[in-house]
């Protein structure tokens, strides 16, 4: 009797554990953007040197967590957004744009 009681008690662990670890890899996993995906939208205008609109600019997704979205830091200055599936890297006062990444 003693066995059996250890086999399932093993077993309702290991099953508890597993729902637990998916839940959290379902969790980690999932890009911050997920929840708030954007469609890809192709800017010709959108280039370094360039100036990004700032209704573009302001109905654009901060990105703070830069390094989670294998982003480099921003120079002084800039700032990254999330605008219709694109990171852009501009300076938000004048919207010069530093750099222009597709979303991943």
């Amino acid at each position: 009797m003693k066995p059996l009681c250890r086999v399932f008690a093993v077993s309702t662990l290991a099953l508890s554990l597993t729902g637990t670890l998916a839940l959290a890899q379902d969790h980690d996993d999932r890009d911050h953007h997920d929840d708030h995906h954007q469609q890809y939208v192709h800017h010709d205008d959108w280039k370094k040197g360039q100036h990004i609109r700032h209704e573009d600019w302001d109905r654009g997704e901060a990105v703070s967590d830069w390094h989670s979205h294998h982003l480099r830091r921003p120079p002084a200055g800039y700032e990254w957004r999330y605008v219709d599936g694109n990171y852009i890297l501009a300076r938000p006062n004048d919207g010069v744009i530093f750099s222009v990444v597709i979303g991943r």
